[in-house]
């Protein structure tokens, strides 16, 4: 039924629940999975050499996060018996950068974590997963924790 299933992750505990989700349905059709975590390029404002060795750092950084996060999804991956590819996806918005995933990888099904934030929270932070949903044409199965 789904071929290929994307899975965004940023590392926390609902994102890899997410994966480990993503496997059981890999498994049961036969899919291939990707795993993607995205970084914004170019998160600050501003000019000066003061400026591009920030950025180098940031860039160093979440680089590094993402590696750590993308490990933890072949761990689960392997042990479940499956391959996994991951893309370190780039975005000024986290749901840009997964929409331009499913499109370079045909994927035809989302399996995302949401953390379920309600109230003020919602309002101020956003949700990568309502944008996401609104997003994309294809299915997205929301894990929440």
């Amino acid at each position: 039924m789904f071929k290929h299933i994307l899975v965004p992750v940023d590392g926390s505990s609902t994102s890899l629940l997410a994966v480990s989700k993503a496997a059981e349905l890999a498994k049961v059709f036969g899919s291939s999975v990707t795993a993607v975590y995205v970084v914004d390029p170019y998160p600050f404002t501003g000019v000066g050499a003061d400026f591009a060795y920030g950025q180098a750092q940031y860039l160093s950084a979440a680089t590094a996060e993402a590696n750590t996060a993308l490990e933890s999804v072949r761990k689960i991956m392997d042990d479940a018996g499956l391959a996994v590819n991951t893309v370190v996806g780039e975005g000024h918005a986290v749901h840009e950068g997964i929409v331009r995933v499913v499109e370079n990888t045909g994927a035809d099904l989302i399996v995302i974590g949401s953390n379920g934030r309600r109230g003020l929270e919602k309002l101020m932070l956003g949700s990568v997963t309502q944008r996401v949903l609104r997003s994309v044409h294809i299915p997205v199965l929301v894990v929440k924790p």
